[in-house]
Protein backbone atom coordinates (compact mmCIF):
# COMPACT_ATOMS: atom_id res chain seq x y z
CA UNK A 1 0.00 0.00 0.00
CA UNK A 2 1.00 3.63 -0.52
CA UNK A 3 0.42 6.55 1.81
CA UNK A 4 0.43 10.16 0.62
CA UNK A 5 0.71 13.07 3.04
CA UNK A 6 0.29 16.66 1.88
CA UNK A 7 1.69 19.70 3.63
CA UNK A 8 2.29 23.37 2.94
CA UNK A 9 -1.24 24.68 2.81
CA UNK A 10 -2.30 27.79 4.68
CA UNK A 11 -3.48 31.37 4.41
CA UNK A 12 -1.95 33.78 1.92
CA UNK A 13 -2.90 37.10 0.40
CA UNK A 14 -3.94 37.39 -3.21
CA UNK A 15 -0.88 37.58 -5.43
CA UNK A 16 1.18 35.58 -2.98
CA UNK A 17 2.75 32.15 -3.24
CA UNK A 18 2.59 28.79 -1.51
CA UNK A 19 4.44 25.54 -2.07
CA UNK A 20 2.60 22.31 -1.41
CA UNK A 21 4.46 19.08 -0.79
CA UNK A 22 3.26 15.51 -0.96
CA UNK A 23 5.41 12.83 0.61
CA UNK A 24 4.84 9.22 -0.38
CA UNK A 25 5.63 6.24 1.81
CA UNK A 26 5.02 2.54 1.77
CA UNK A 27 5.20 0.68 -1.52
CA UNK A 28 6.49 3.68 -3.48
CA UNK A 29 7.82 1.47 -6.27
CA UNK A 30 4.18 1.22 -7.30
CA UNK A 31 4.02 4.94 -8.04
CA UNK A 32 4.59 6.35 -11.49
CA UNK A 33 2.61 9.41 -12.54
CA UNK A 34 1.46 11.78 -9.83
CA UNK A 35 -0.98 14.64 -9.78
CA UNK A 36 -2.62 17.41 -7.85
CA UNK A 37 -6.36 17.94 -7.67
CA UNK A 38 -8.53 20.40 -5.77
CA UNK A 39 -12.05 20.45 -4.44
CA UNK A 40 -14.29 23.20 -3.19
CA UNK A 41 -17.34 22.79 -0.92
CA UNK A 42 -20.14 21.01 -2.74
CA UNK A 43 -18.11 20.68 -5.92
CA UNK A 44 -16.46 17.80 -7.72
CA UNK A 45 -12.77 17.23 -7.36
CA UNK A 46 -10.99 18.82 -10.31
CA UNK A 47 -7.65 18.31 -11.97
CA UNK A 48 -4.85 20.81 -11.39
CA UNK A 49 -1.57 19.31 -12.64
CA UNK A 50 0.19 16.02 -13.29
CA UNK A 51 3.76 14.83 -13.79
CA UNK A 52 5.22 11.61 -15.13
CA UNK A 53 7.78 9.47 -13.31
CA UNK A 54 10.86 11.14 -14.78
CA UNK A 55 9.52 14.63 -14.16
CA UNK A 56 10.19 15.63 -17.75
CA UNK A 57 6.56 15.75 -18.81
CA UNK A 58 3.87 17.81 -17.11
CA UNK A 59 0.32 18.90 -17.86
CA UNK A 60 -1.81 21.62 -16.29
CA UNK A 61 -5.39 22.75 -16.20
CA UNK A 62 -5.89 25.98 -18.11
CA UNK A 63 -6.92 27.77 -14.91
CA UNK A 64 -3.44 27.36 -13.38
CA UNK A 65 -1.21 27.24 -16.46
CA UNK A 66 1.61 29.75 -16.08
CA UNK A 67 0.96 30.25 -12.35
CA UNK A 68 1.48 26.76 -10.88
CA UNK A 69 4.44 24.43 -11.36
CA UNK A 70 4.48 20.73 -10.52
CA UNK A 71 7.77 18.97 -9.85
CA UNK A 72 9.04 15.87 -8.10
CA UNK A 73 12.06 14.49 -6.30
CA UNK A 74 12.02 10.71 -6.64
CA UNK A 75 14.92 10.32 -4.19
CA UNK A 76 12.64 11.83 -1.56
CA UNK A 77 9.43 10.26 -2.94
CA UNK A 78 7.94 13.73 -2.93
CA UNK A 79 5.95 15.78 -5.41
CA UNK A 80 5.57 19.54 -5.15
CA UNK A 81 3.14 22.17 -6.36
CA UNK A 82 4.56 25.68 -6.49
CA UNK A 83 1.64 28.10 -6.62
CA UNK A 84 2.32 31.70 -7.60
CA UNK A 85 0.04 34.66 -8.28
CA UNK A 86 -2.65 33.09 -6.13
CA UNK A 87 -6.21 34.25 -6.50
CA UNK A 88 -9.16 34.07 -4.09
CA UNK A 89 -10.76 31.49 -6.38
CA UNK A 90 -7.82 29.17 -5.66
CA UNK A 91 -9.21 28.80 -2.15
CA UNK A 92 -10.08 25.11 -1.81
CA UNK A 93 -8.64 21.84 -0.47
CA UNK A 94 -5.77 20.46 -2.53
CA UNK A 95 -5.20 16.71 -2.88
CA UNK A 96 -2.18 14.76 -4.00
CA UNK A 97 -2.72 11.62 -6.05
CA UNK A 98 -0.57 8.84 -7.48
CA UNK A 99 -1.15 6.11 -10.00
CA UNK A 100 0.53 2.86 -10.93
CA UNK A 101 0.91 3.81 -14.58
CA UNK A 102 3.13 6.47 -16.16
CA UNK A 103 0.56 8.11 -18.40
CA UNK A 104 -0.48 11.49 -17.08
CA UNK A 105 -4.24 11.68 -16.86
CA UNK A 106 -6.71 14.24 -15.58
CA UNK A 107 -9.53 12.07 -14.24
CA UNK A 108 -9.86 11.22 -10.57
CA UNK A 109 -10.86 7.60 -11.23
CA UNK A 110 -7.50 6.96 -12.94
CA UNK A 111 -5.53 7.51 -9.75
CA UNK A 112 -4.94 4.69 -7.29
CA UNK A 113 -3.79 6.52 -4.17
CA UNK A 114 -4.87 9.77 -2.51
CA UNK A 115 -3.71 12.02 0.27
CA UNK A 116 -5.95 13.51 2.92
CA UNK A 117 -5.83 17.03 1.48
CA UNK A 118 -4.49 20.37 2.61
CA UNK A 119 -6.45 23.62 2.80
CA UNK A 120 -5.33 26.66 0.83
CA UNK A 121 -7.00 29.98 1.59
CA UNK A 122 -6.30 33.09 -0.47
CA UNK A 123 -7.58 36.35 0.97
CA UNK A 124 -8.49 39.29 -1.25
Amino acid sequence: QVQLVESGGGLVQAGGSLRLSCAASGRTVSIYAMGWFRQGPGKEREFVAAINWSGINTIYDDSVEGRFTISRDNAKSTVYLQMNSLKPEDTVVYYCAARSRNWMVTTTQSYDFWGQGTQVTVSS
